[in-house]
């Protein structure tokens, strides 16, 4: 991970420390869910609170929420593929139908066993999407729980780990840019194969001897609109804290801290890729 290791793994120990389960979740996978594709590689267990997803050399497996919603706060704790998971990807994301979709995008990019997770985000507008950032995590993901929460409202998205902010993309459409406002987006997440790019660039290859490869699913909570109607209309009950959430200043110290320790790839600040200047949005004083 290169140099200040010293420093990151005291922030690895202090942040373990302080990632908690400060959470207060309910939902039923039952009743909230369906398993979308991969037959019995998708299990829910504990009468709908645990769920499972799998992935073999014959499929991987998935589900998607029953409802739709536009803007809140989405949190769902994962424990991820353990082992040499190299070629593995699970995705965990919202995303609205059609060509022209928004999608907001958590995926955890498998490993050699004792690499770390790649934690690759994404944001799609209209269809558009190459606005990838990329992070290694504070923690093992494989050993215990921890919570990825995606906060969407009118003026930015927020994705957090264990209610760490790890990336923050603002509602820039003065400059041009769309954002995703107007679509409801369901929530999704799949186990699935990706060895041709998702570890070290495709270079190494998923290791079937050690599958079926296995990623859990608990304590999801949905504070979310599902009536577009109940935002536009402006009235009290619909003014949930999330629909009007901004980072204060704690949250950007630790969003600072985290992308300054922690994040790998930045497509701001990649001018390879774009040779032609940077997306508008990268000119903005955020990423």
């Amino acid at each position: 991970m290169g140099g200040g290791s010293a420093v990151k793994w005291l922030a690895f120990w202090w942040l373990g420390v302080c990632s908690s389960s400060r959470f207060v979740y309910g939902g039923n996978f039952y009743e909230d869910f369906e398993i979308s594709w991969g037959g019995d590689r998708a299990k829910i267990f504990n009468s709908g609170a645990l769920l499972s997803l799998s992935l073999d050399n014959l499929s991987g497996s998935g589900f998607h929420s029953k409802k739709t919603y536009l803007f809140g706060r989405i949190d769902m704790q994962l424990k991820l593929v353990a082992g040499n998971s190299a070629g593995t990807v699970t995705a965990y994301y919202l995303s609205s139908e059609g060509p022209r979709h928004d999608e907001i995008d958590f995926e955890f990019l498998g490993n050699l066993s004792g690499d770390p997770y790649i934690v690759h985000t994404n944001v799609f507008t209209q269809g558009k999407g190459n606005r990838e950032q990329q992070f290694y995590l504070w923690f093992d993901p494989t050993k215990n729980f921890h919570t990825y929460s995606i906060i969407w409202n009118p003026q930015q998205i927020v994705l957090l780990v264990d209610n760490y902010p790890i990336r923050e993309f603002r509602n820039t459409e003065a400059m041009g840019v769309p954002f995703p406002n107007t679509q409801p987006m369901r929530i999704y997440s799949s186990l699935w194969n990706a060895d041709d790019w998702a570890t070290r660039g495709g270079l190494i290859k998923t290791d079937w001897t050690h599958s079926p490869f296995t990623a859990y699913y608990r304590n999801f909570n949905f504070n979310t609109i599902t009536n577009p109607a109940d935002y536009s209309s402006k009235s009290s009950s619909a003014a949930s804290p999330h629909t009007t959430y901004q980072l204060d200043a704690f949250g950007r110290r630790r969003l600072r801290w985290v992308q300054k320790y922690f994040m790998i790839y930045n497509y701001c600040t990649d001018l390879k890729r774009f040779p032609q200047g940077l997306p508008p949005e990268c000119n903005h004083h955020h990423y």
